[in-house]
C-alpha cells in the first residue's frame, strides 16, 4: 500500500437487511466513523447513478471492505 492509498474501512453487510438503502446507510456510517466523511457523498452519488443492485454493491466495495 502506498502512502497515497487510504485503507478501506470494514463494513459488515452479511446478515443485514439487504435493502440497498440500508446497505448504503451502513457503508456511509462506516466511512464517517473512519474519518472519511468526504467519501460519503461521492459514493452515494455514484450508487444513485448506477443501473443495478450488483453495480451498487460493487461501488460500495470501492469504498469499504465488505464482509
Amino acid at each position: 500500500m502506498t502512502k497515497t492509498e487510504i485503507k478501506k474501512p470494514k463494513a459488515k453487510l452479511i446478515g443485514q437487511d439487504g435493502n440497498v438503502f440500508n446497505l448504503i446507510g451502513i457503508c456511509s456510517q462506516t466511512l464517517k466513523k473512519a474519518g472519511q466523511k468526504d467519501k460519503v457523498k461521492e459514493m452515494q452519488e455514484r450508487i444513485f447513478k448506477s443501473g443495478s443492485y450488483d453495480e451498487a454493491l460493487s461501488i460500495m466495495s470501492d469504498y469499504c471492505e465488505l464482509y
